[in-house]
Parts: C-alpha cells; structure tokens; sequence
C-alpha cells in the first residue's frame, strides 16, 4: 500500500514536472527549426542542447525590460505583502477580541463579500483611482488588494480560538488591544501568516487583469502584463517566450520551497494551549 502512494505521488508530479521540462527545454535551444520539429516528440521534454542565448536575448531585449519587470514585481508584492498581513490580521483580532456587539454582523458582511465576483468591481475600481490620479503607479497595484475578507476570515478563525484566559490575563497586566495583539496573537498565527503568504504572492505576482488595466508603460508594468506583451511581439521566437516565462516562474518556486520549510516549521514548533 505504500509502494502504492509513493507511485501514484510520483505519476501526479510528473503531471506538474513535465510542462516545466518542456518550457525549460525549449528554453534552452537556441534554434527555433529544431524546436518544432522535436515537439511531440521525448525530446521536447529532455534538453539535448544547452544554450543560454534565448535568456540573454531575454535580459537584453531593450524594447521589454526584464530587469525592470522584475524589479517592479518584486516591490508590488513585497510591500502588498506586508501590508495585507497588518491590515487583515490586525481587523480579524479586532472582530475576535475588540468590543462591541455588532462585530459579528461585521464579520457576516466581509464574509458576504466573498460571494461577488471580483470581477464585477472591476469597473468601479478603475473609475475611482482614475478620479484619485492613480493610474500607472504602484500604488494602484497595492492599494486595492490590501484587504481580502478571505484573508480575514482565515485570521478570524484562528484569533477566535485563542483561550480567553490568555487575553484576559495580558488585560490584566496592562496591555491595550493592540499590544495584545501585537505581542500575544501575532506571533502564535504564524501557520496561517505563512498560508496567506503563500495564497497573497501567487495572486500578486500571476495577477494580470487589473495590472493591464492600471498600467500604461514599461515603468511600473510588472512581470504578468510584459509576459503577454513580450508574447505578442515574439510570437514566432518559442525559445525566447519560453526562456520568459521560466525566469518568471523561478522566482515563484524558490519563494514557495522557502516558505514551504517554514510553514512546516512554524505549525511544529507553535501552538496555542488552553
């Protein structure tokens, strides 16, 4: 039976492996001739030819930036980041612990908030930043995503579980709401940080819809809106689309092993105790 499960985890990795072999094999072939006659073939999949040229014609291009694309992605997401934790943590514990009677009611209308399409607030959105003067900045790309009731609920579950004694004893010894907050409930969600670390950078660094719509110029485009550009002027050079997107998606990769080791290690190493 075990024998079983390690097989069947191997058959549904190679499921995820294979197109990343493939765009990293086309990647690595400098001949576009050589890249259609091998494809359907085991060859698309295993390099024979071990070029660098597509991603230094990449890192060159001067008409798509790659550094800057990088550099803008790497900011969005890391400032969005670290606000997104603050914000939604800090109003989760706030329903959890703050005071009041209509938290709950609070709490029911953030929830509600999941069942509308993102989609449709789009519209709304573009109007009011293009009133604020916001368009093509960072700005546009952080602000709007800073709060996500998914996000909150996530924080809300857990807050809500810390035992009431813990709370009522930093009462006691003086902590205001925020400190308790701060000192207390922060450090023991690190599990459910590191979740919405993990769903907070794959949105931000593979979110194209509204960055297309907010961003005019190479100057703040992230890595998403130049990819398709980058596709558009390149359709016929495979190796360079493909050398693209696989210096996208490392970054990605490194980000989740990394956090992926402290995930493991902040659900085993904390816990909240009654």
């Amino acid at each position: 039976m075990q024998y079983f499960k390690y097989l069947l985890a191997f058959i549904l990795s190679m499921f995820i492996l294979i197109p990343l072999m493939m765009a990293v094999t086309i990647s690595l072939n400098p001949s576009n001739t050589d890249i259609l006659a091998n494809m359907g073939s085991w060859k698309s999949f295993i390099p024979q030819v071990f070029s660098f040229d597509n991603y230094r014609a990449v890192w060159s291009d001067p008409y798509h930036p790659f550094g800057l694309y990088l550099f803008n992605t790497f900011f969005i997401t890391s400032i969005s980041l670290t606000l997104s934790l603050m914000v939604n943590s800090c109003a989760a514990f706030s329903l959890a612990w703050g005071e009041g009677k209509y938290r709950k009611y609070i709490l029911g209308a953030i929830i509600s908030v999941l069942a509308i399409p993102g989609e449709s607030l789009v519209l709304p959105q573009l109007l009011m930043v293009s009133k604020a003067n916001l368009v093509d900045t960072y700005a546009v790309q952080i602000l709007p995503g800073l709060a996500n009731a998914f996000f909150i609920f996530l924080f809300y579950q857990f807050f809500s579980k810390i035992p009431k004694d813990l709370i009522d004893a930093a009462r006691v010894d003086g902590f205001s709401l925020f400190q308790t907050y701060l000192k207390i409930a922060l450090p023991l969600s690190k599990p459910v940080c590191v979740t919405v670390c993990i769903l907070h950078f794959l949105g931000i660094w593979n979110s194209y819809l509204w960055p297309i719509m907010v961003t005019r110029g190479p100057e703040v485009r992230p890595l998403s809106v130049a990819m398709a550009a980058y596709f558009g002027s390149n359709q016929t050079q495979w190796g360079n689309v493909m050398a693209f997107a696989v210096c996208m998606a490392i970054p990605v990769i490194i980000f989740f092993l990394i956090i992926q080791r402290q995930f493991i290690a902040s659900i085993t190493g904390s816990s909240v105790k009654g």
